[in-house]
């Protein structure tokens, strides 16, 4: 079984699995579903001891939410379950919504799909740039009074976001894209005022989106509809380099033994106590490969290598195409 780990401090203290399981692509973005496996999937999770589960709403829509409800309901006291709203699909177009009638809706319309009374760690997905943030943190507040919610995350969000939101009601945990691809919060302020405030930090897409993993050579190996198609790191070039980057990486990991994928997130999970990552698959054969790497720790050298190959913005290619709907860090 793994170990644990606490994300946030005092009453918003939440104790999980030292790694996480994102559940997003069984159901969208990166290729065909297959939920015959991706529920084989979920039980070897929990056989291996992966029971800090992360969805949304929106995945889907509502199918992950749906299929996840399908296992809790006769395994619901073995997993720490995060669900998210406020990125929802209105005529078609991604949407934002924070305001309070919307958050109280979309957190009644959650528990129903998973089965469940209670969300363990309820995320604001993305921030609602119209909404004031002490609005929508006070409404997700209320659920936590009402018992309907046990604790608050927010992300994407900037750090004074983050510090004005837990202001109003004590945050567990951000979730935020971090990899040695992603390493924005590191030189933003983000981790720092994560720190300062007692905040947990949960980095969705630690192994790139897979490109770490060293098995995606070409996006030709993708099929039609994979989002990945249409990311810029997966483009030409920039995909070249990118590549380059993986190959320079994936020496340092088998001087250690360790896969590409185990060698990415070991040094994510060596960044700190507090830090969660939540790599996300929908094969048994992955999220083993995966839970292997926990409890690996990268030494000094080994770290410093890392820098040298992989600082920050040593990615080609931005997060997202120009012309996507999610957003960047928000206000």
């Amino acid at each position: 079984m793994l170990p644990t780990r606490t994300l946030g401090t005092g009453s918003a203290a939440l104790e999980v699995s030292s790694q996480g399981l994102g559940c997003m692509g069984m159901s969208m973005v990166y290729g065909t579903r297959d939920d015959v496996e991706s529920t084989a999937t979920l039980h070897r999770a929990l056989e291996l001891g992966v029971t800090f589960w992360d969805t949304a709403d929106v995945y889907g829509p509502h199918l992950n939410e749906a299929l996840i409800g399908k296992v809790l309901a006769t395994h619901r006291d073995e997993v720490v379950l995060a669900t998210k709203f406020a990125n929802h699909m209105v005529d078609g177009q991604m949407t934002i919504t924070g305001d309070p009638a919307y958050v109280r809706h979309a957190c009644d319309a959650s528990l129903a799909r998973l089965g469940i009374e209670t969300i363990d760690l309820y995320y604001y997905h993305r921030v609602d740039r119209r909404v004031p943030i002490e609005e929508t943190w006070g409404a997700m507040a209320e659920l936590v009074t009402a018992g309907k919610v046990r604790c608050l995350g927010i992300s994407e969000a900037s750090p004074e976001t983050m510090r004005r939101a837990h202001a109003v009601h004590p945050m567990t945990a951000g979730q935020y894209e971090w990899s040695l691809f992603t390493r924005d919060i590191e030189n933003n302020e983000l981790l720092a005022t994560a720190r300062e405030l007692g905040i947990g930090m949960v980095p969705y897409s630690p192994l790139g989106r897979g490109l770490l993993t060293g098995v995606i050579q070409s996006p030709d190996e993708l099929v039609s509809h994979d989002w990945r198609r249409t990311n810029p790191r997966f483009q030409g070039e920039d995909m070249q380099a990118n590549l380059r980057l993986v190959e320079q990486l994936g020496r340092l990991a088998a001087a250690r033994g360790l896969s590409p994928a185990q060698f990415a997130l070991a040094w994510v999970q060596s960044q700190g106590s507090d830090i969660v990552p939540i790599p996300g698959t929908k094969r048994r054969a992955y999220l083993e490969d995966n839970v292997a790497a926990a409890g690996i720790q990268l030494s000094q050298e080994e770290l410093a290598a890392v820098d040298a190959i992989a600082p920050y913005g040593a990615a080609a290619g931005g997060r997202y195409a120009a012309s996507a709907s999610q957003p960047s860090i928000s206000d």
